[in-house]
């Protein structure tokens, strides 16, 4: 494998690392280079990779693993200590583990390591770099930064900019790493980063691809609003015969790979979160297929579904169907609810979803499942103002589960507003 130069700077680099960089540049790739060649030549050492979720964590130890394949076979060992998707475990008594900490970071405390590799760290809960930086008091570790940027706040970033953190940094541009790529993926990057750039606003893609903190964005929902509102656990989500129910569908775009289902009842003025689903690569007759389901099951007074892409043809489908004809509401860009008494007629702007959730969570109207895939996701939502002030734009990196959210919440204004709705 030919490494960028600021690959080589990296795998060459000694303590603390910070690596703020656009997407899809190799960042993970060189971390798990990294890591491995550590255990491979470290005898009873031991790495911690660590992610709010699961999945995200084990995707580098499946990469760390292929490289000891390649590089260092006989080193792996075999039998009771053979890898598993949580821990590789060396000959030489070096290991590399993964941990998912949550919101908190209760999954690594007490835990005594000698490099942390935080993935997407400037995603993580400030609440949990407690947890992490004591891993390292007696054996004298390092710390192995890596994200895309979020906003001028929390420790990724005083890492990043505060020189007496004392982390040697790198800045890796998306666009500096393509233009140096040879043909024909020089070229293939070029023109998605175009695209890009043209579907993005200028601040967006900025963050994304160009690595720069940005002082016109903001974090929608901050850490401390979303965790008061996860207060439910899944084994507690019962039905209550008392309720209503309504389902918020966001479904996976051209190219995109998930679609989520988020299930809300009605109790009240009050809305608790009884169902979180996420189909990842499914066809658009198996979303139809869940969404009867699920209807089947809680009989809902309205299915939420944005008919973006993909989604129209689920839409269309549901909307001819004698089951879900009257309960399928189609929620975009696009809409306009129309008020029956005086034919007054508003678009209904993603920031109008996106709003109303948060005054929901900031009410406490709203409760929410306590899940890690929930907590990153809305952490995610970013909320970028115009130099003016004049406008404002809302997006995120891992919006899928927040896009079915505040579809379904938008029950709490239907309820008030007396609409039907039409597509143009």
């Amino acid at each position: 494998m030919k490494l960028d130069k600021w690959q080589e700077d990296v795998l060459a680099a000694q303590g603390n690392i910070c690596i703020c960089s656009g997407r899809q540049v190799g960042k993970s790739q060189i971390i798990a280079i990294k890591a491995a060649e550590f255990i491979a030549n470290n005898p009873r050492k031991k790495v911690l990779i660590i992610s709010i979720t699961e999945d995200q964590a084990e995707m580098m130890l499946q990469k760390i693993l292929l490289y000891l394949m390649d590089n260092y076979k006989k080193k792996i060992s075999a039998g009771k200590d053979k890898p598993t998707k949580h821990r590789v475990h060396l000959t030489n008594g070096a290991e590399c583990v993964t941990k998912a900490v949550g919101q908190y970071g209760l999954g690594v405390l007490g835990m005594t390591v000698d490099v942390v590799v935080p993935d997407e760290c400037a995603y993580l809960p400030e609440a949990i770099w407690t947890s992490i930086t004591p891993m390292l008091l007696t054996t004298g570790g390092v710390m192995w930064l890596l994200s895309t940027p979020n906003a001028k706040e929390g420790y990724f970033y005083e890492a990043y900019t505060n020189p007496d953190m004392g982390f040697k940094t790198f800045h890796v541009s998306s666009e500096e790493v393509a233009n140096g790529r040879p043909e024909p993926q020089r070229s293939i990057m070029l023109n998605h980063l175009k695209r890009e750039k043209e579907r993005m606003s200028e601040l967006q893609y900025a963050q994304q691809y160009l690595a720069q903190f940005l002082e016109e964005l903001g974090q929608l929902f901050s850490d401390d609003l979303i965790s008061r509102a996860q207060t439910l656990q899944r084994s507690s989500a019962s039905l209550n015969s008392n309720g209503e129910y309504f389902l918020g569908v966001d479904v996976a775009r051209m190219g995109g790979d998930e679609t989520t289902f988020e299930v809300l009842e009605r109790v009240g003025d009050s809305f608790f979160q009884r169902e979180n689903i996420v189909d990842r690569f499914t066809m658009t007759t198996d979303t139809i297929s869940k969404i009867l389901r699920l209807d089947l099951e809680y009989n809902f007074k309205k299915i939420y579904i944005d008919d973006g892409g993909l989604g129209v043809a689920v839409f269309d489908q549901l909307l001819i169907n004698d089951q879900t004809k009257r309960k399928v509401v189609a929620i975009n860009n696009a809409s306009r609810p129309l008020d029956r008494d005086d034919s007054r007629t508003k678009k209904i702007l993603k920031e109008d979803l996106y709003l109303n959730f948060k005054n929901m969570l900031e009410k406490g109207q709203i409760q929410l499942l306590s899940d890690e895939n929930i907590f990153v996701s809305l952490k995610s939502i970013m909320l970028e103002h115009s130099k003016d002030n004049s406008n404002v734009r809302i997006y995120g990196r891992y919006s899928h589960i927040s896009e079915g959210l505040i579809r379904a919440a938008w029950a709490v204004r239907d309820k008030k507003l007396n609409l039907w709705f039409f597509r143009m």
